[in-house]
């Protein structure tokens, strides 16, 4: 259904271009999620499209949307689960997105080693 992605390369590629290579992972961050969780609002050109029009505030309840969407992935997938969407919230709030990337990238290479 999804395949893991190399957590270490997409960092540097989002650092490496400047954060142009960020919008890449934010797509696929959110189709993965989309796939995991089977929320077809969750898509990837939807959620960009959102965020393009709402100068990005979309992008700070998107943040805390995933966060929900991988608990119960987890959760249905018979894995330890934490809720981080109040934690994802507060990252993207601050301007931390990059964090959130990681800590979701990290989730959904656990669901997808388990499909």
């Amino acid at each position: 259904m999804i395949r893991e992605r190399n957590l270490t390369v997409n960092l540097l590629l989002t650092i490496f271009t400047c954060g142009l290579y960020g919008i890449v992972w934010f797509f696929t961050l959110s189709d993965d999620t989309g796939k995991v969780s089977e929320d077809m609002s969750m898509y990837g050109m939807m959620t960009l499209l959102l965020t393009l029009l709402t100068c990005g505030i979309y992008k700070i309840y998107w943040s805390y949307k995933v966060g929900k969407l991988l608990y119960e992935a987890r959760e249905n997938a018979g894995m330890h689960a934490i809720d981080n969407s109040i934690l994802y919230l507060v990252l993207s709030l601050f301007g931390l997105d990059i964090v959130n990337y990681c800590m979701m990238q990290s989730d959904l290479n656990d669901l997808a080693v388990i499909q």
